[in-house]
């Protein structure tokens, strides 16, 4: 957060790698009975920081190098890979529990260095976020990463009125420079709004129980269900299982369908799903235990291609490019928050009351139902700066995002331009023309602001 917009987007996910790799390595090391755990500790705080600063910053490239038509499907990609992780631990774990040594947590501890590697290596060779090096000044690199991206020559047609577009979203979001106050700003660009709504994205992928059921499910169906140790590590394995191909459905509709439309879909399937399993469990019986099972397995096919990947590319899609990932950082912060909170009160909560865990997730689904409704607005197949109109304008006629999303046709970057202007956005700073015409402008200003202010 602090860093993002200084560094740039690949430094940072070099550096959580490598920060990520430190700690597991200090955590794998870790030897004694005081002294150890000290160290474990110590290492899984490091590797916290790395992979905190690796999960704000990825939606953020994707969303800034991913063109509108298929930005929400890249993005896809990422929540399937979570879900394949989640599917290698469970397996993993599942083959250590046979093994009678400190190998058992070692291994799963250790393994997670080869994927902090293979980011950190990965990242080494991406490019920088376009979008990034408009905001900082550099538009000859901007103008041959956009070229690249899009296969084209850097002074193109395209390229350059994507370019231009950018420079204009720049200039009517107020300038590249952004502080922690920047977040706080109401009125047409709407940035606290624009980053709560991408806080609560993350807020609620928690509070609607996904990690209560992907964490704890082998003790849920052991301890709440009675099922025998073995056959509960089995199913543990097998709910990953569906997990991971549950993700596949989201490729295909996260375009077609939406953002807006796959969030209700997935508060009210996640909702009902639980409704089932709390239903079961109100009496205690091996029949009914077989239904909760089912409402276990229904919500983690729901939650793995609607509310699992949707969190992650929204913050980046609906905050604006000199506050992108600040607001990003301060949705994940949100997330990881209360995936802490989640874990930390579940088993005492199920304890407690066996039922009554799977009636509070459920309520809080369905309460987020019309949160989204009212909050939500559609970003599918817009160009990232097409959201900033979208709040403006929402802002100006005095109505919800949503309904402006719904009504509002999709802009060319012409039209945004002169939107913008009719909207009061500043876009005096930074000229914007539209050909080939204008490409030795873009390109010979590669000897840019940035290199003349040296940041």
């Amino acid at each position: 957060m602090m860093f993002g917009e200084r560094i740039g987007r690949t430094p940072l996910l070099v550096a959580g790698g490598i920060i990520m790799a430190v700690g597991a390595i200090i955590s794998t090391a870790s030897f004694g009975p005081h002294w150890g755990l000290g160290q474990f500790v110590v290492g899984r705080v490091i590797s916290g920081l790395g992979n905190g600063m690796d999960t704000a910053t990825i939606p953020v490239w994707q969303s800034e190098c991913s063109k509108a038509h298929n930005r929400g499907f890249l993005v896809c990609f990422e929540g399937a890979i979570i879900a394949v992780g989640t599917l290698v631990a469970y397996w993993i774990d599942f083959g250590l529990s046979y093994v009678d040594s400190s190998v058992q947590w070692r291994f799963p501890v250790a393994f997670q260095i080869l994927f902090a590697i293979l980011v950190t290596v990965g990242a080494l060779m991406l490019p920088e976020s376009p979008r990034w090096f408009v905001m900082r000044g550099y538009d000859k690199e901007a103008c041959e990463v956009l070229g690249a991206i899009n296969d084209l020559p850097a002074d193109s047609e395209e390229v350059l009125a994507d370019f231009n577009l950018m420079k204009a979203d720049l200039a009517a979001t107020q300038g590249s420079k952004a502080s922690w106050k920047t977040l706080f700003t109401f009125g047409k660009t709407q940035e606290f709004q624009r980053m709560m709504i991408g806080c609560s994205g993350q807020f609620f992928q928690q509070f609607t129980g996904c990690n209560a059921a992907i964490y704890y499910s082998t003790l849920l169906f052991e301890q709440n269900l009675h099922m025998e140790h073995r056959l509960s590590l089995i199913l543990g394995g097998v709910f990953a299982t569906v997990y991971a191909i549950a993700t596949i459905p989201s490729f295909f509709m996260i375009e077609r369908v939406g953002r807006r439309n796959l969030f209700l879909i997935g508060f009210m399937g996640q909702g009902l799903s639980f409704i089932i399993t709390m239903g079961c469990l109100i009496k205690d019986s091996e029949q009914n235990a077989k239904g909760a099972v089912v409402g276990i397995f229904l919500f983690i096919v729901f939650f793995a291609f609607t509310t699992l990947p949707l969190p992650w590319i929204y913050p980046p899609e609906i905050n604006p490019l000199r506050t992108r990932t600040m607001a990003a950082a301060a949705s994940t912060c949100t997330n990881w928050i209360c995936n802490f909170a989640v874990v930390m009160f579940t088993p005492v909560f199920s304890d407690a009351s066996p039922w009554g865990i799977y009636l509070f997730f459920a309520l809080v689904n369905f309460c987020a139902v019309p949160f989204a409704w009212f909050f939500y607005c559609e970003t599918a197949g817009r160009a990232l700066e097409e959201i900033d109109i979208i709040f403006a304008k929402a802002h100006m006629e005095g109505k919800w995002a949503y309904q402006v999303a719904n009504t509002m046709p999709k802009l060319s970057p012409e039209q945004i331009t002169q939107m913008a202007t009719e909207l009061g956005l500043d876009v005096s700073e930074q000229p914007v023309a539209y050909g080939a015409e204008k490409a030795e402008l873009a390109l010979s200003s590669g000897e840019s602001q940035e290199k003349q202010t040296a940041n």
